[in-house]
């Protein structure tokens, strides 16, 4: 997947946030409303093409909400990265060995 642009973050983000469906001129007076309409249009398309957004064209504008949760977003950014990683589990125990008391805490719970 491919990493996301400043402005991808923070539109997925408002939509994550927002958990529901805008219209692109929602999602510019949220942001920014000095951004045009045509570069947020732009901006959700390729998220929409990333596999990010789905778009509502069943109405007039058309509404934009996230695919999928951003928890789901990490994991797939997380498992291509893992992917990549020569030595998958040199990559998790350095992980593992940076994360908090309590994240490590969590681990544990999650795992048993």
């Amino acid at each position: 997947m491919a990493s996301l642009g400043e402005l991808e973050r923070q539109v997925m983000t408002l939509l994550w946030d927002t958990g529901s469906q805008l219209s692109a001129n929602e999602v510019r007076d949220e942001l920014d409303d000095s951004l045009a309409v045509t570069t947020v249009l732009t901006v959700l398309s390729r998220l929409e093409k990333k596999g990010l957004v789905r778009r509502d064209r069943g109405s007039r504008p058309h509404r934009y909400a996230a695919e999928a949760s951003r928890e789901d977003h990490t994991v797939e950014m997380l498992n291509e990265v893992l992917g990549q990683a020569g030595d998958r589990e040199a990559v998790l125990a350095r992980f593992i060995g940076s994360v908090s008391e309590d994240e490590a805490a969590a681990l544990r719970r999650i795992l048993s």
